[in-house]
């Protein structure tokens, strides 16, 4: 029975589908602004907040596009607020350039898509995994970017309040890529009471407002922030710059600008990398998956371990920054490594690389539209076994 909610969380057990549960997770992680266009199979996660948001006092707009929905998120989050966007992908597309800006500009904030069938218009409202790569490098420019992939509606409450915590830590766009699947798929959620629920506050600049400098980082490469119109001097600038935000246009500044922005996520990826593993020890074949393939990868583990096979499983929930270190250690220890993927294969492209010839490497691709069916799952870990 569900619990009576102790301010915005709703506590207790719910029987929630993913976009619900991502937008519950929204709430809890202290998010009160979203900025949104309605697109198929996302609209449900704006369509939650915007029914709850007045009641808590959060803000939602539903802007002209997508591109003036993350133009709003980061001046939303200067403005001190913990924001996001919610798209599927001709949007994403569309909020690329902005997203580069938010990389630029170090602003913290979190864009979810829940992806469907492309390229173009494509497949609305029918599941894809297809924006994989584009969530990397879909920006111009050198960058690095976090981004996790839910299997299930509890993971879309919980990992929606990480993707904030990263947000804020790192001081950068984190994208949460769901699927259609999971966005749609109904199960129950748990949501604890409020005040278990791990949540990082933004790192506020404490100091003298006139010694404020808005890209002048702390000891882990991260500069603290404040609010735009609190009294402090501050410039926000797309261009390259120094720690004072003023544009200086030279290679110099350029190295020293573009490294701290990679450094910070580079010189953590131990600990962003997130990743679930069963039964890896001593197997023949790994399958690698993530999103709804994995979910659908369960059956044909299952069915190969039947007869006699014995598979491990490895999903991945931190999709970038990529775990090119697990891959690399288990491509020494099994023979093969299987990716089932709904798209021609984006992230596997990650895994042979990963492996660098040191095991077997087999792609199971699916255009989209639908799951794969388990069977093709099982025909790649029966081939990868021989």
């Amino acid at each position: 029975m569900n619990q009576r909610p102790r301010g915005p969380v709703l506590t207790g057990a719910h029987y929630l589908d993913g976009d619900h549960a991502c937008a519950e997770g929204a709430i809890a992680a202290g998010c009160r602004f979203i900025a949104g266009y309605p697109i198929t199979p996302s609209t449900e996660v704006a369509e939650r907040l915007a029914e709850r948001f007045p009641r808590i006092g959060g803000t939602f707009i539903q802007m002209e596009d997508e591109l003036a929905s993350i133009a709003a998120v980061l001046g939303a989050a200067w403005g001190g607020a913990r924001a996001m966007t919610v798209t599927s992908g001709p949007g994403f597309s569309l909020m690329m350039e902005n997203i580069g800006l938010g990389v630029m500009t170090e602003t913290p904030c979190v864009v979810v898509n829940v992806q469907r069938g492309g390229p173009s218009t494509g497949l609305p409202t029918l599941t894809g995994q297809q924006d994989m790569m584009q969530a990397r490098w879909g920006s111009h420019g050198d960058y690095e970017i976090i981004a996790l992939s839910p299997s299930s509606p509890q993971e879309c409450f919980d990992l929606t309040v990480t993707c904030f915590n990263l947000s804020e830590k790192y001081r950068v766009p984190v994208m949460f890529m769901m699927d259609e699947c999971v966005g749609h798929m109904t199960e129950k959620v748990v949501i604890p009471e409020a005040d278990t629920i791990d949540v990082w506050p933004r790192r506020w600049y404490r100091g003298p407002r006139d010694k404020y400098l808005p890209y002048a980082p702390d000891k882990d490469g991260v500069p603290p922030m404040i609010r735009a119109g609190d009294d402090h001097r501050v410039h926000i600038t797309g261009l390259t710059h120094d720690a004072r935000g003023y544009p200086i246009i030279n290679a110099e500044c350029q190295q020293i600008c573009v490294s701290r922005l990679t450094d910070k996520i580079r010189d953590n990826a131990d600990d962003l990398v997130m990743v679930k593993e069963e039964q890896l020890r001593g197997a023949d074949v790994v399958v690698v998956a993530y999103g709804i393939s994995a979910r659908v990868a369960t059956k044909a583990i299952t069915d190969a371990r039947k007869k006699g096979i014995k598979v491990g499983f490895l999903r991945l929930i931190t999709v970038w920054p990529f775990p090119e270190k697990k891959i690399r250690d288990l491509a020494g220890k099994v023979g093969c490594l299987v990716m089932p993927e709904i798209n021609l294969g984006q992230m596997y492209r990650e895994v042979e690389r990963a492996a660098a010839g040191k095991c077997r490497t087999m792609l199971v691709p699916h255009c989209g539209g639908w799951v794969h069916d388990p069977e093709d799952i099982l025909k790649a870990i029966i081939e990868g076994a021989k």
